[in-house]
């Protein structure tokens, strides 16, 4: 049990041995409400897989191309270990990226956390979250945007390094010449999300 669910057992007094079916999203609604919740996380089916979201009050933090069980580690050690599941605190993010995925929507309105992001691979985070949908940028290009124009391996591996793929749309850059280049989710998805974007000719089935 982690954190957040031990302290509100504790403020709850004894639980009966039968445990009522809402009694997850109602402890996930009074830990909002105590503001004994610094994480929310919840999960999101998509044309690319599983993806799990994670926002703080400060906005979305994490987006992952792999399940719960194993973003939670990390969210728990780098932000705060009061983590736990509301969806409901996902619902917008959630609607962003299906609008996103049926062509519908062509820019994210999403409050970003950087958190989990410093110094130069901010710099590059935030140059390429500046790259309009259907558009792609070079590697040397958003180095340079980030100050450091010799800095193109340094960018790549921010890029490789992304916390919120797809709303920081580091699938946009690619390599001087039109090569696509690496991705944090694998060059299918690279590949799909361009697709998707018309920036090839169609997305892989």
């Amino acid at each position: 049990m982690n954190d957040v669910l031990s302290a509100l057992k504790r403020s709850s007094g004894s639980l009966p041995a039968e445990l009522p079916p809402d009694l997850g999203p109602r402890l996930a609604d009074r830990a909002a409400r105590e503001r004994l919740l610094d994480v929310a996380y919840a999960s999101v089916d998509s044309p690319l897989g599983p993806i799990t979201v994670a926002s703080t009050p400060r906005g979305l933090v994490r987006v992952a191309y792999m399940p719960p069980d194993q973003v939670i580690g990390e969210l728990a050690a780098k932000l705060s270990p009061r983590v736990l599941e509301v969806p409901a605190q996902l619902d917008e993010v959630r609607r962003e990226l299906d609008e996103y995925f049926a062509g519908q929507r062509h820019e994210f309105e999403l409050e970003i956390d950087w958190s989990l992001t410093r110094g130069f691979t901010r710099r590059v985070l935030q140059a390429t979250a500046k790259i309009d949908y259907g558009a792609v940028r070079s590697y040397a290009q958003v180095a340079a945007q980030a100050g450091s124009p010799r800095a193109v391996r340094a960018a790549g591996n921010a890029l490789g390094a992304n916390p919120m793929p797809i709303v920081v749309p580091c699938h946009r850059v690619v390599r001087t010449g039109g090569a696509l280049g690496g991705y944090t989710g694998g060059i299918e998805r690279k590949q799909h999300l361009l697709g998707i974007e018309g920036s090839l000719r169609e997305p892989l089935a």
